[in-house]
């Protein structure tokens, strides 16, 4: 993706895809040179987080940071996660953000912070494919959502539109029109249409190459 952030916060809806996008974003951060640090603020949803990718971050050197109860069914996590110092040291970071008003609330913890600081991306994932987000309107009322839980608003869309590993070139080709429709009712730019290398359409704006590494329950190993 171009021109990334010092800070980048991933929104979207469950089912999205916004934990994959933010696994590549945090690797590909580190494959540039640069000291990336992920943030897993999904605390209600036990199924697809970037927790669950710890060792994968480890041989790339990224630092995984998630609330003290992350993986367990404990109800109440700590969120005692010092993103001020870690903004100033320098690192790179990505917050992974849980899929509903909770996950956004626990986002609106760090606001202050995040408003504060002034190389930041505030990113809303996009999947045509999800019974939730089919509709445009319907998507960009979600976003709205996120945004009023949070208190920050998003700054661009990313179109990970996709059937899992069903997805083909036509796949994300018929999605770029329902992007571009969640782009003018939210009034964001698209910042990113991700797919895997042979599943890309030539015409994708701001086309972004991801690797698959969040796989369903249902896909083939």
């Amino acid at each position: 993706m171009k021109n990334i952030r010092k800070l980048t916060v991933v929104t979207g809806h469950y089912g999205s895809g916004k934990t994959n996008f933010s696994v590549n974003l945090a690797l590909d951060i580190a494959a540039s040179g640069n000291r990336c640090t992920i943030i897993d603020l999904d605390i209600v949803n036990p199924y697809f987080r970037t927790a669950d990718f710890g060792e994968l971050f480890k041989e790339h050197d990224i630092e995984l940071l998630n609330p003290v109860y992350a993986n367990t069914n404990l109800d109440i996590p700590s969120l005692n996660i010092p993103l001020q110092s870690i903004l100033q040291s320098g690192s790179y970071v990505v917050i992974d953000v849980g899929g509903d008003d909770e996950g956004a609330k626990a986002l609106g913890r760090f606001a202050p912070t995040i408003r504060e600081f002034d190389d930041t991306e505030i990113l809303y994932v996009i999947n045509k494919y999800r019974y939730l987000t089919k509709d445009p309107e319907d998507t960009a009322v979600l976003m709205r959502e996120i945004q009023y839980s949070a208190g920050l608003l998003c700054t661009g869309i990313v179109n990970n539109s996709s059937l899992g590993t069903e997805t083909v070139t036509q796949t994300v080709r018929d999605s770029l029109g329902y992007a571009d429709e969640v782009s003018v009712k939210a009034g964001l730019p698209i910042r990113a249409t991700c797919a895997v290398a042979d599943a890309m359409p030539d015409e994708a704006p701001e086309p972004y190459i991801i690797h698959r590494y969040v796989r369903t329950l249902w896909d083939n190993q």
